[in-house]
């Protein structure tokens, strides 16, 4: 763990307010849950919570299916980083964080498919998506499902869309807010 400095004082309510530079540089957002630990040695520790994780067996599970299927890439992300991937270059996007355009198409609540080039899956440039539909649980959008690719760009069939809208319906369903 690493000492911010900051001292914030519990309200007569129990709450407490995480300063707005920590908010930022998390990616906390309003209305976003957190999940609250305690360690050893008196300390409260808040994580945020991502519905997806607790599909993640799911979500791995389609995504292996979902490629073989269709032949292309697939992952599946919460709002902060690539949850599950499969296909031959999924070793480009496992793990990483989302990028800005990403989050956007997920704020925006709205299938995506790219018309000439993708969007950067990553924030460092991994992978461009070709297809994207949002998973959306209990009204909040808690992630997304996309087909991507790594060695340029082509259009993506109508077979691919499909797998990718189901998968997003289905993960939808799986995740409990």
């Amino acid at each position: 763990m690493k000492a911010t400095g900051i001292v914030r004082r519990i309200d007569d309510l129990g709450r407490v307010v995480i300063p707005k530079e920590i908010r930022r540089t998390m990616k906390i957002r309003e209305g976003e849950m957190l999940e609250i630990f305690t360690g050893r040695e008196n300390e409260v520790v808040f994580k945020k919570y991502s519905p997806v994780g607790g599909v993640g067996e799911s979500a791995a599970m389609f995504a292996e299916a979902a490629a073989k299927a269709s032949g292309v890439n697939v992952a599946v992300c919460d709002r902060d980083t690539v949850t599950a991937a499969a296909g031959k270059d999924k070793r480009a996007v496992l793990g990483k964080n989302v990028s800005h355009t990403l989050s956007e198409l997920m704020e925006n609540r709205k299938c995506y498919t790219a018309d000439n080039e993708g969007a950067s899956i990553t924030d460092t440039g991994e992978g461009s998506i070709s297809h994207f539909c949002p998973v959306v649980a209990d009204g909040t959008v808690v992630g997304g499902v996309m087909s991507f690719r790594t060695d340029g760009f082509s259009a993506p069939e109508e077979a691919e869309k499909q797998v990718i809208s189901t998968g997003a319906m289905f993960l939808s369903g799986q995740i409990e807010i």
